[in-house]
């Protein structure tokens, strides 16, 4: 009768959250007790305060991008299981706190990257970060106060009221066990009484608060809490891990084989000895622990105890797993149209006159006095020396020489010549060129695909003689694809087109064009990474003054060019992600 009146009182039924059973399901030696920012003469420290003394310095390791910095505390506990800390600083964002398996890690999200040290002063870690000199500032301390993120500590229980005036605290403990059905151990060192009067919060937030009111924490194991005070739980635990150190270095070692399908062997095993992160960041291996990699059957060589033989294998099975490949197709088009008109004249008189030649010639026209001409001169001779009178002809387009019409007039005895020759050239050619380089490489590895010439020219050495060195013309794509939880892909692209230009004394110029850039694409969409238009449209005249500006007559005496080129770039994207629709799910429980 006095369950159900409790549960009439309470309302029925409750789970414990998956925070709360995290956190209780281990014992641990230690705990997170806070967190602490200070930013003092440019400096930004942060502190991480734990229950008791720190024994061994935690390991930490480095992400670029994003900027964070992660410490892994092992036998280390968190009261809330998940808490997010939020500042307001030049250098640090917030600091995220995860507990889980027995082990807490902190991760401090970055503005940016920035050199760090850290220092363990008893039951502190002081992770010191120094920022890039334009970041420094004038002397003055600043204390940021942490808060936490209501969503990611927030409780699920099932909604209960309470109401109680000068309550037993064991008493208090008693109704949350009639309220979920659990099994609630107190320990003997509990006591006192409590006023509270709570109303329509979640059970588990509700017990966090009555234990946070008298220094309490809590334990769980299966559906048994056991709770007692902060204090006397850290001194069982710190007694139990050093229980479980003990028998660790007295537990007989066993040797264990394992084959990589994936990953090369040599990779793993730099991974489980911490080689190449922050301060040997994140072994594996305990210290009685080694192991070696066979790059001739990729294989692993492990001797450890067995626990630590049992991280490995999980270790493994989450890294050893395949990676996506991703093609990539660019697209490089090149599209031209030009068009080009010249249009001259060349006009040359010759005469004879009293047995002397004057005037002048043009070639297409050759008038000739001599005898039996008519000329009445005695000698005869050739008449056209000298150049044109008017010259404006039309240049070439493209190496072609423009085509010509002459032709004369001249009197009845042809001893008067007017030459005259119209030259016109007209030029009009559209092309297009598309270059399309593939490749495919696997998810964060770089790759590169080119192809092209390379060209010779001469350069003095440090003797003085002349040697002949060469440079590439290429055609080149050198990219680098990260895929992303969605779906997507990031890539980190260099595309380059080069090709011959005009010959030089000093050798062939190169004509380039360069785009480099980091886009996110959906996968097997296509995106267009650059592009460059150009247009060039000129009209040129050279004409005698006044004469050229006669109309009609005046194309006579004046020499007219036009150009219009217009040229186009662009330069397109298309990645797709190549999945083997077996290996899917396995992907998934990766992930």
């Amino acid at each position: 009768m006095k369950s159900r009146r409790w549960r009439r009182v309470l309302g029925t039924g409750a789970a414990l959250t998956p925070a709360l059973a995290a956190h209780v399901a281990f014992a641990q030696s230690n705990f997170v007790r806070q967190v602490e920012s200070t930013e003092q003469s440019g400096q930004t420290t942060f502190v991480i305060e734990m229950q008791s003394a720190i024994v061994d310095k935690p390991l930490d390791f480095i992400t670029e991008k994003p900027a964070r910095i992660a410490f892994d505390f092992d036998d280390t506990g968190f009261a809330a299981g998940r808490a997010r800390y939020k500042y307001d600083n030049r250098l640090l964002n917030g600091a995220d706190v995860v507990e889980t398996g027995g082990r807490t890690r902190v991760v401090l999200d970055l503005k940016r990257s920035v050199p760090y040290h850290t220092a363990v002063q008893d039951n502190k870690l002081i992770v010191t970060l120094d920022p890039p000199a334009a970041l420094a500032a004038t002397p003055g301390i600043t204390t940021t106060a942490a808060r936490k993120d209501a969503a990611s500590s927030s409780f699920a229980g099932q909604r209960m009221t309470l109401n109680f005036q000068n309550v037993s605290v064991r008493s208090l403990l008693q109704v949350f066990g009639e309220f979920t059905g659990l099994n609630i151990i107190t320990s003997d060192s509990v006591q006192g009484n409590l006023t509270l009067r709570l109303n329509d919060v979640p059970w588990d937030q509700a017990l966090q608060i009555v234990l946070d009111a008298k220094g309490l924490d809590s334990r769980r194991n299966g559906n048994v809490i056991w709770i007692a005070p902060k204090m006397e739980l850290a001194e069982k635990e710190k007694l139990e891990f050093e229980s479980r150190h003990q028998v660790s270095e007295l537990e007989p070692l066993r040797s264990e084989v394992f084959r990589m399908n994936y990953q090369r062997a040599d990779d793993i095993r730099r991974m489980l000895v911490g080689e190449g992160g922050a301060q040997g960041a994140l072994r594996m291996l305990s210290k009685r622990g080694a192991l070696t990699a066979d790059i001739r059957t990729n294989q692993l060589f492990v001797s450890d105890v067995a626990s630590k033989l049992e991280e490995v294998r999980a270790f493994i099975a989450k890294i050893d797993i395949p990676v996506r490949q991703v093609l990539i197709e660019a697209r490089i088009v090149e599209a031209n149209d030009d068009f080009s008109r010249n249009l001259g004249v060349k006009l040359g008189f010759a005469a004879r006159s009293n047995g002397a030649n004057y005037g002048s010639e043009y070639g297409n026209v050759v008038p000739t006095f001599g005898a039996g001409n008519g000329g009445g001169g005695s000698g005869g001779g050739d008449a056209t020396t000298g150049a044109p009178a008017i010259s404006f002809p039309a240049g070439a387009l493209l190496g072609s020489n423009p085509a010509a019409l002459a032709f004369s007039l001249f009197n009845a005895n042809a001893s008067r010549f007017l030459a005259l020759e119209i030259s016109a050239l007209e030029a009009d050619g559209k092309g297009k060129i598309i270059s399309s380089p593939r490749v495919v490489t696997a998810d964060n590895i770089k790759a590169l695909i080119e192809q092209g010439t390379e060209l010779p020219y001469q350069s003095a050495t440090s003797s003085g003689a002349t040697s002949v060195s060469f440079k590439k013309a290429n055609l080149k794509l050198e990219v680098t694809p990260q895929i992303t939880p969605e779906g997507k892909v990031i890539l980190d692209v260099d595309v380059n087109k080069d090709s011959p230009g005009i010959a030089t004394s000093s050798g062939i110029a190169i004509d380039t064009k360069h785009v480099r850039t980091q886009v996110l694409v959906d996968n097997g969409g296509t995106v267009m990474i650059g592009g460059i238009f150009m247009e060039d449209d000129r009209k040129q005249e050279t004409k005698v003054p006044l004469l050229g500006d006669l109309p009609l007559i005046g194309y006579l005496f004046k020499n007219d060019a036009r150009v219009k080129n217009r040229k186009e770039l662009l330069v397109f994207l298309t990645p797709r992600v190549h999945a083997d629709l077996e290996l899917e799910p396995k992907f998934a429980n990766a992930r």
